[in-house]
């Protein structure tokens, strides 16, 4: 962990360096290939567009009073692991082919070049997390750490055991099939389309001679050898992606990909019965409802493995509880392991987690909520709140003692959406999207946050209510480990002793060797700092990709008027 030293105090306020030093640029030696270098970390912004919304209508709160910032939580949050099978026959790695073909944006990338290191980057991101005692503004101590889905890529059983055992701590098996690595990047499958480290005939692939990306022998061998994992040192709360149950995030299991995924062939080229010049709604929902018809193409021989096989969200809900699961099935209840749901409520001193399940099990990446969810979720708001409002503005008062509410899911207000690509069954229930959502949040003046990953990137957004009867809450989008800038972050809620409340956010990098070519080539961490350099230079989502947000998204003192529940 690189810590910096606090800045001095600016207008009043005191002002942190980032707890993890920031990497600048700089130019490599072949090509535009560009490794990192340590730099110094950014000044937290104080952002106050929400400070002149009206107080909470919390009933039961303790007095204004001036005083010093005191913390009422820190937790950790990480996001959009995507760890992948990169060997699975359930993949569709081609379709990178059509990158730049805007009928495919949905379906890529389906390949990254560091993707086989992720359980490295990972395992360093653990050890990084549990060497952060305390919150660097606040000073409290970091409870738990907060997940919020995409922890796997392909829905796929071997994938959910390699997340539990890097955060439960374990065996981990980056690898699958047989004792050699068979996949698109080995130079004996002779398509240079992909970054082959090994090397291979001709004069380099497309990333090496386009990109200057190295040549690196045997590092898939060590990527993908098993290794074992000490896992975080604190709670952590689970929650639900659109990866954990549909086929590269989008398309259903059906019975040929659940069979595909077992077998022992895999598709290295488009279909060849299936034509692609098709506009993009109608290959999109083709992929959705039956993706197995784009593995019909040119295909090598692997080795099977049964562990490859499709998982459902009661399975996945299952797997989480673990003799070495803190706190028991990592927020997942009972309830949620006899129903298949996957939404709950997890309370922590004064302040209430509420987990929602925002993915359609019908397809498509985007998120949304059932009616049932809503309705459940308007209860668990109910009792955190000694009064709230009905929809037609009216106020009740409950008589319930007063928490504050983080919300938090796989899915954001603006990808809520999801709500008529495909028809579920006939069954299913009315959905409700974004918009409704926020609707019933600004009703319940308690609720501060909503955390969120899916779109691999550092947002912050005020979310004021438009009709000022509360004060808004703060939606916090954070990037993804899997991609560049490859980062968690910290997240501290303080009582500011002034009727004020913060939450006061902080990035975090991990514990990966920042300039891999200084380190030792078969070490962990130098694997981790490598698939960092590599989320750096991928051509989509690395350093031009603007993931990292603005500086208003990343170290950001996020201010809220709040009478706060007595303590």
């Amino acid at each position: 962990m690189r810590h910096s030293r606090p800045a001095e105090p600016a207008g009043g306020l005191t002002v942190d360096r980032t707890l993890a030093a920031g990497e600048v640029l700089r130019k490599g030696t072949v090509g535009p290939y560009r490794s990192l270098v340590d730099g110094p970390g950014e000044a937290h912004l104080v952002r106050e567009e929400l400070a002149a919304a009206p107080p909470s209508p919390a009933r039961g709160s303790a007095p204004v009073r001036a005083g010093r910032r005191t913390s009422l939580l820190a937790f950790a949050h990480v996001t959009d692991l995507q760890l992948a099978d990169v060997q699975s026959p359930g993949r569709f790695e081609y379709c990178n082919r059509h990158v730049d073909d805007p009928r495919f944006r949905h379906l890529v990338p389906m390949h990254r070049p560091q993707e086989a290191l992720t359980a490295r980057a990972v395992d360093a991101m653990v050890g990084t997390l549990n060497s952060v005692r305390h919150g660097p503004v606040g000073g409290g101590e970091v409870e738990l750490v907060v997940t919020t889905g995409d922890a796997v890529d392909n829905a796929q059983w071997n994938e959910v055991r390699m997340f539990l055992a890097l955060l439960e701590g374990g065996r981990v098996r980056p690898g699958s099939g047989g004792a050699r690595y068979e996949g698109v990047q080995s130079p004996a499958w002779g398509d240079d389309g992909y970054w082959r480290p090994d090397g291979g005939p001709g004069p380099g692939d497309w990333y090496q001679q386009r990109y200057g990306f190295p040549h690196l022998p045997g590092l898939l061998e060590r990527a993908l050898a098993d290794f074992r994992a000490g896992g975080l040192g604190v709670p952590w709360l689970a929650c639900f992606g659109n990866h954990e149950v549909l086929v590269q995030g989008v398309g259903r299991v059906t019975d040929g990909i659940q069979r595909a995924l077992v077998g022992a062939r895999k598709t290295t080229g488009a279909p060849v019965d299936l034509d692609l010049n098709l506009d993009l709604e109608t290959l999109h929902e083709l992929f959705i409802a039956s993706p197995e018809r784009f593995l019909s193409g040119h295909q090598h021989a692997v080795t099977a493995d049964p562990d490859r096989r499709a998982v459902t969200r009661q399975e996945f809900v299952e797997a989480h509880f673990s003799s070495l699961s803190r706190p028991t099935g990592h927020g997942f209840t009972a309830a949620n392991r006899l129903s298949g749901t996957a939404y709950y409520a997890y309370d922590v001193g004064v302040v209430r987690f509420i987990c929602l399940d925002t993915t359609r099990q019908a397809g498509a990446s985007h998120g949304c909520l059932d009616e049932d969810q809503l309705s459940w979720l308007r209860d668990r708001l109910e009792e955190v709140h000694s009064e709230h409002l009905l929809a037609d503005g009216t106020t009740v008062r409950t008589g319930h003692d007063d928490r504050l509410v983080v919300v938090f899911s796989h899915h954001g207000l603006d990808t809520m959406t999801n709500l008529g690509v495909l028809p579920g069954g006939p069954d299913e229930p009315r959905l409700a999207g974004g918009a409704e959502l926020r609707e019933v949040l600004h009703r319940f003046g308690n609720v501060v946050a909503w955390v969120n990953g899916h779109t691999h990137r550092n947002r912050v957004t005020p979310r004021p209510d438009p009709l000022a009867r509360t004060a808004g809450f703060w939606e916090i989008a954070t990037s993804a480990l899997m991609d560049w800038p490859c980062q968690a972050r910290l997240v501290e809620l303080l009582d500011n002793g002034d009727g004020t409340v913060s939450l006061v956010c902080t990035m975090v990098d991990h514990d990966g060797v920042v300039r891999p070519d200084h380190g030792s080539p078969r070490s962990g961490p130098w694997l981790a700092g490598l698939h960092r350099e590599l989320a750096a230079n991928e051509p989509w989502r690395g350093l031009d990709a603007g993931s990292s947000g603005r500086v208003a998204d990343r170290n950001v003192d996020l201010r809220l008027p709040m009478r706060l529940p007595v303590r």
